[in-house]
């Protein structure tokens, strides 16, 4: 490659980490500052798996080598495999154990769906425990 060449990719490389820094700095500030479960998952599941995103592909810019370009694809891939996965199983435990805004909620389908399963939620949205099989509370 030549300098000029190798100079513009270092360059693009450290811009993007930069920026990718920026994302991951800014879901880290909305995880402190934001009021419920629900709003930090979102602050920490998209702005962070981007900044990692741009993070990686910096320092793939930045190296050049295939050894650490695979070695970051298999990160990326892992991070976007199981973030919204993470966040799913919060956001359900958050709402099974009543540490969510329910008031703020426009729909709320895991409400139907839990009911019609048999969960039972009393007003204060604590949990009541799963029915057994012969009908008797888990608890």
């Amino acid at each position: 490659m030549t300098t000029v060449l190798e100079s513009i990719l270092d360059l693009a490389g450290a811009f993007l980490l930069v920026l990718g820094a920026f994302f991951c700095l800014a879901a880290a500030i909305a995880q402190v500052r934001f009021p419920d479960v629900m709003a930090r998952i979102h602050a920490v599941t998209k702005p962070q798996v981007f900044g990692l995103l741009l993070a990686i592909t910096g320092i793939a810019l930045t190296l050049r080598t295939w050894s650490v370009v695979s070695i970051l694809l298999v990160v990326g891939l892992f991070q976007l495999v199981t973030a919204p996965v993470a966040a799913h199983m919060v956001a359900r435990t958050a709402y099974r154990t009543g540490q969510w805004a329910s008031d703020e909620a426009l729909v709320d389908e895991l409400g139907e769906d839990l009911a019609e399963s048999g969960f039972t939620v009393d007003p204060d949205r604590s949990p009541q425990g799963r029915p057994s099989r012969d009908g008797h509370d888990e608890r």
